[in-house]
């Protein structure tokens, strides 16, 4: 199917757009690549309403929340302008195919997030690396070879003057008066809190929008401990950012405390020293020693936003990202409880019953995948931030394939510390081939959303050394899979060596070469894949939420 767009469509492409109080003038007919363009597909994604038990709340945190709502739209609005241009909106009223603009709404553009960035609307070519951060015609060299200080900084947009010169736009310059509405409404939200901590936090957020400076609020917020509401807001992971990985993107999560949940995993932070020690790796990869004051706990996310809203819905969140407050104070890890079991039932599970062999579908159950989630998030405080050779930060020093890297290392760390937990008893009664069948299940979910992201390449990455490692096996005749327990451990071990190696190292050849050669999806593996989308089983999910879906309308 073809989407017919209204004639300006041309004048509103994203490779044309640029600030306004940069000077500089778009051209009226942008250039952009030919690519093929493949058919919107919004029914890969199952619905799912976002509700949350709130009876246990006051009248005042019902309010916040529907205060912290209207600040999560503005995210979302900004989100849009990062991730596409500023007129998104009469965009979407352009196109005259509903089934192409709801599929515009849930990518934040013309790009599906599910199929490696592939353009599902004539007239797109291949999407910017740099989203809409950097100037569509500025190349990686001229960037690099640019006088720009700060130019690797978070919180700028990448620009041209009036002479056509490189300049850095801050945020809260280019966002002025949107970041101050956000401001305002969080100052509202904070009046209305009954933690007291809370509302400081939101105060200090609030002056973080319109400033850029970030790391006292995040500092503050290690501690913010006891309140049953929480808000995750701002410019936060650098993942739309494929160019350099340098530019935070907007998003915001509004969430709700499971208490009951919560006191179950409270204890494991405390473990981290202990596996940091054990790590199979020489003492110089894991000489930092991680914080202890890490949070671990568990969420009804009630909204999403921006970032966190476009393709795949995240299920858990490890925050922040700040290396010098990491070190510091540790993270805090949440884990999105509603969102997680919504893609569990709707998702995992039917691919088990597809691909997984039918003696080991018993051992896929929802609270390893809850652990293996969880463990994944707690597994980013192990390793180090720093390279161990002058070379900086090791987001510094992998550029763009850090955000791979780091995902990947969270991937095989999360199930080495499952694994060293089990061993210590620490577990319960749990079988531990629950949560390494559970594992291979979710890489085939994980899989489908495409091998562009730095989630699809660090998924791919440990599906092929996996592989020729023989952790697992595959059926022929039945075309599922059967894991082997002592070589997923064994692989396991390899990869935890490689990935944290490279990390320390800070060796950008080596992890781009990794990325390349294993970052791929066989043939053997997409038909595999094909069969789930044959099968009608969904990719993800996507939400009805706001505050009618919460009974506070």
């Amino acid at each position: 199917m073809t989407v017919t767009m209204f004639t300006r469509l041309a004048r509103i492409l994203i490779p044309a757009m640029v600030l306004a109080a940069c000077g500089a003038e778009a051209p009226d007919e942008p250039v952009v690549s030919a690519a093929e363009t493949v058919e919107p597909r919004p029914e890969i994604y199952a619905d799912f309403e976002l509700t949350a038990d709130l009876s246990h709340l006051s009248d005042s945190q019902r309010a916040m929340i529907g205060v912290l709502i209207e600040a999560s739209r503005i995210m979302d609005d900004l989100f849009w302008r990062q991730a596409f241009n500023d007129g998104y909106s009469d965009w979407l009223a352009s196109i005259e195919d509903s089934k192409a603009r709801r599929f515009a709404e849930l990518n934040y553009g013309p790009w599906d997030r599910l199929a490696d960035e592939a353009p599902f609307i004539r007239g797109f070519g291949a999407k910017p690396k740099g989203a809409n951060f950097y100037p569509a015609d500025m190349s990686k060299e001229e960037f690099e070879a640019a006088y720009l200080p700060g130019k690797k900084g978070l919180y700028s947009l990448v620009r041209r003057d009036s002479a056509g010169e490189l300049m850095l736009v801050p945020y809260h310059v280019a966002y002025k008066d949107e970041l101050h509405r956000a401001t305002e409404l969080l100052r509202e939200a904070a009046g209305l809190a009954e933690d007291q901590q809370f509302a400081t936090y939101l105060k200090l957020r609030a002056a973080a929008l319109i400033s850029d400076d970030f790391q006292t609020s995040d500092l503050f917020w290690m501690d913010v401990k006891t309140n049953e509401i929480d808000v995750v807001i701002g410019p936060i992971e650098t993942y739309e950012d494929r160019l350099f990985g340098y530019r935070a993107a907007y998003e915001c999560y509004v969430l709700v405390k499971d208490m009951e949940w919560s006191d179950r995993l409270s204890r494991f932070a405390m473990f981290l020293p202990e596996l940091q020690e054990g790590l199979p790796v020489p003492d110089e990869y894991k000489w930092e020693t991680p914080g202890t004051d890490s949070d671990l706990n568990a969420y009804d996310v009630v909204y999403y936003a921006g970032h966190s809203n476009a393709g795949s819905k995240t299920i858990a969140i490890n925050l922040p990202n700040d290396e010098e407050v990491q070190l510091e104070k540790g993270t805090r890890r949440l884990q999105l409880k509603n969102a997680m079991q919504a893609k569990f039932e709707k998702i995992l599970l039917p691919i088990a019953e597809t691909l997984i062999d039918e003696t080991q579908r018993k051992h896929v159950t929802f609270d390893a995948f809850f652990g293996n989630t969880m463990f994944h998030e707690v597994a980013h405080g192990l390793g180090i931030k720093n390279t161990i050779n002058g070379r900086g930060t090791v987001r510094e020093a992998l550029l763009d394939v850090a955000s791979s890297m780091e995902e990947g290392k969270a991937d095989v760390l999360g199930l080495y510390m499952v694994t060293e937990l089990h061993k210590e008893g620490e577990l319960g009664d749990v079988d531990i081939m629950d949560h390494y069948v559970t594992f291979m299940a979710s890489i085939f979910r994980s899989i489908r959303f495409g091998a562009a992201s730095a989630h699809g390449k660090a998924n791919m990455v440990r599906f092929n050394f996996f592989k020729e490692q023989g952790a697992f096996v595959r059926d022929p005749e039945a075309g599922t899979y059967r894991v082997d327990a002592e070589r997923m451990t064994a692989a396991m071990t390899e990869l935890s060596r490689l990935l944290l190696t490279l990390q320390g190292d800070g060796d950008y050849d080596g992890a781009r070469e990794l990325t390349e050669t294993k970052g791929v999806i066989g043939d053997q593996l997409q038909a595999d894949l094909d069969r789930l989308t044959r099968a009608g089983i969904p990719v993800d999910i996507t939400f009805r939420q706001g505050p009618a879906q919460l009974g506070l309308e």
